[in-house]
C-alpha cells in the first residue's frame, strides 16, 4: 500500500511540511514524480480542465511544462482541518515568445488516510510581467 508521509489528521507542523514537500515537487517539473502524491483516482480541476487519475495528471504536467518554460513555484499554507487543505501559491515562467507570467491561484486539497491526494481544486489567474519584475528565481 502506497504512504506519502506526513498523513493526515495534520497538526501545523505537518501541514506546512506536506506543503513544501508539494513544493519542492512541482520544482522538479517531473510529471512521473510529481503524480506519485495522488491517488490512483484523484480528481482534479485545474483552471477549467477537469482531470481523472494519475495517467491524466502525468498527460497535464507534461503538456504544462512543455508551455510554462523555466518555471518555478511558491506555496503557502492557508489553512487546514484533519485531511484538508487550503493553499495560496504563486509561480511564473515564460512562453515560447519570452513573455514572462506570473500566476497566481489558490487550491483546496484533500488526502486519504495514507497521506495521498485524493482531490486538488486548483483556480488560477495569470498576470503578463516583464522579466525584470520577476520574484522568483
Amino acid at each position: 500500500m502506497e504512504k506519502r508521509l506526513p498523513l493526515p489528521p495534520f497538526t501545523l507542523e505537518t501541514a506546512l511540511e506536506k506543503v513544501q514537500l508539494a513544493e519542492n515537487a512541482w520544482n522538479t517539473k517531473d510529471p512521473e514524480k510529481v503524480s506519485l502524491a495522488y491517488t490512483v483516482d484523484t480528481e482534479w480541476r485545474n483552471r477549467t480542465e477537469f482531470i481523472n487519475g494519475r495517467e491524466e495528471v502525468k498527460a497535464f504536467l507534461r503538456r504544462k511544462w512543455a508551455k510554462e518554460l523555466d518555471y518555478k513555484l511558491k506555496k503557502e499554507l492557508w489553512g487546514f482541518r484533519e485531511n484538508r487543505m487550503a493553499v495560496r501559491f504563486e509561480y511564473e515562467w515564460h512562453d515560447d515568445s519570452g513573455q514572462w507570467y506570473r500566476s497566481y491561484g489558490n487550491e483546496l486539497w484533500e488526502f486519504d488516510e495514507n497521506g495521498l491526494m485524493r482531490k486538488r481544486f486548483a483556480s488560477i489567474n495569470d498576470l503578463p510581467i516583464q522579466e525584470k519584475d520577476r520574484k522568483l528565481k
